[in-house]
């Protein structure tokens, strides 16, 4: 009975103590490609600035200054996306601009190492995702 709670007890710690998993890196869609729908394309724009934020909190500045670039790109496939909700079909190519320019902003705080404009543009980003959700 002591070695079957000592097993027990073993195999519980072992798969307590696992590595979370590694963050997979959203790589740049073709420009050229289909459009994707709205929902998919704001769902990737949240996972991507989650990831830049996680990249700043490590002093990660590649890793950043490439997730703002990925930003543009989304910023830019935004406004060709189908399926926009109402309620962002007249300002969707502003909100858009607006997450290019932060984007831009961003991997230029990136290249140049500079921690208080990255929090500030990270802090944009977050402000501009959540102005981009589906829900109203």
């Amino acid at each position: 009975m002591s070695r079957l709670l000592a097993s027990a007890l073993g195999l519980f710690l072992v798969a307590g103590c696992q590595l979370p998993p590694e963050q997979v890196a959203l790589k740049p869609l073709p420009e050229d490609g289909s459009s994707l729908p709205y929902a998919d394309l704001t769902s990737r724009t949240r996972a991507q600035v989650d990831a830049a934020r996680e990249a700043f909190y490590e002093d990660k500045w590649t890793s950043l200054e490439e997730s703002g670039r990925v930003l543009q790109q989304t910023s830019r496939l935004l406004i060709k996306t189908t399926d926009i909700p109402a309620r962002h079909k007249d300002s969707l190519a502003v909100e858009a601009g607006d997450l290019n320019k932060e984007a831009s902003k961003l991997r230029d705080a990136a290249k140049a190492h500079d921690v208080k404009a990255a929090n500030e543009s990270l802090q944009q980003l977050h402000l501009l995702v959540r102005q981009l959700s589906v829900s109203p």
